[in-house]
């Protein structure tokens, strides 16, 4: 497993690399079956650290745990506990994933997007800036290349989960429409599946 350990304006010693690279393998190694690569980068938070890891698995999914804590050493075992209760908890799903899985997950690219939230004062607004439709829309901060998987829906609830993420944007294997699976307030999972051919789009959940 390739594991890269870097800190945001944090120096990085070799003690701390060999404790996250070994820690890491051995969580992921019992419970995720073959990881592939992942990324460990530490920050400042606060007057403590903060630690956030990906780990891309075999099975073409992605898990992500952070932690914080007033050590680093701690913030690392935070985020490393809550990445371990993650792939515990979908051990069995991601052993059916890898077997029924043939070819690996395919994506598309796209772009991403950060706007500008609309301001009250229109003097407010930055100067300067693009917007998604003129002088209509709201202002784009900033502008990045994403990644839309192809999934079935299960694997696609299964991703927001290992991921901490509110929503979930994924091509569906099952017709190739564009879907959206989120969190809904109740505590349940929101599908959105735009049914082209009857004209409307279905929501479900």
């Amino acid at each position: 497993m390739r594991i890269r350990v870097s800190g945001k304006d944090i120096d990085i010693g070799e003690a701390l690399q060999a404790h996250v690279s070994s820690g890491l393998t051995e969580s992921t190694g019992k419970y995720a079956g073959r990881p592939t690569d992942g990324t460990v980068t530490f920050s400042r938070d606060g007057f403590g650290f903060a630690c956030e890891i990906f780990v891309h698995l075999s099975t073409g999914l992605t898990a992500q745990a952070n932690g914080q804590a007033a050590e680093i050493y701690a913030a690392f075992e935070q985020a490393r506990e809550r990445m371990a209760k993650q792939l515990r908890r979908h051990k069995r799903r991601l052993k059916d994933h890898h077997r029924d899985r043939a070819e690996p997950v395919d994506t598309s690219p796209a772009s991403s997007f950060v706007l500008a939230p609309f301001s009250e004062d229109e003097d407010d607004a930055p100067e300067g800036e693009a917007s998604l439709d003129g002088d209509q829309g709201p202002t784009i901060i900033a502008e990045m290349e994403t990644k839309v998987p192809s999934l079935t829906v299960g694997e696609a609830v299964m991703q927001m989960e290992l991921s901490h993420a509110p929503v979930l944007v994924f091509r569906n294997e099952k017709g190739g429409a564009i879907n959206v699976v989120y969190r809904r307030e109740d505590g349940n999972i929101g599908w959105i599946d735009p049914r082209i051919e009857s004209g409307s789009p279905a929501v479900q959940g």
